[in-house]
């Protein structure tokens, strides 16, 4: 039907596949069949906080999650952490998360972006900052 390549039922078992339950079962194929009657996408965000320069292997395993979600004619928002980024680790525990100035964390995005469009389609994903929203407060 429409924009979508499968029904709410085969979805489902595709996208249940390799994943603990976040949203139950029953909730998502209500979420399903409801995008698939109405010919409507599901928007599925995930965000990262380029506090490195790479991605990593856990990152992919989410992004070919969200890569499914496109595939099946889901909406996918690929959220840069620009903000999250400048805080680090506030406990100060984890050295691995040190603040970032916000040159350091534009130069990480764009590799992130980069690295996260050799598995999403770019003409597909939205790419949103959170800083878009998260500027008018301080890190501190």
């Amino acid at each position: 039907m429409g924009r979508f390549s499968a029904t709410p039922s085969e979805q489902l078992a595709l996208l249940k596949r390799g994943v603990d339950d976040l949203v139950s079962e029953p909730d998502l194929m209500k979420k399903l069949e409801r995008s698939y009657k109405e010919n409507a996408p599901l928007r599925i965000k995930a965000g990262f906080d380029p506090t490195r320069p790479d991605l990593h292997l856990g990152h992919t395993v989410l992004m070919n999650k969200m890569k499914q979600f496109q595939d099946l004619g889901h909406q996918v928002i690929f959220l840069v952490g620009d903000f999250t980024a400048q805080i680090g680790d506030p406990t100060g525990k984890n050295e691995t998360r040190p603040p970032l100035t916000k040159e350091e964390i534009k130069e990480n995005a764009k590799t992130y972006v980069a690295q996260a469009y050799k598995i999403l389609d770019e003409s597909k994903t939205e790419l949103a900052w959170n800083a878009s929203w998260f500027d008018k407060m301080t890190p501190s």
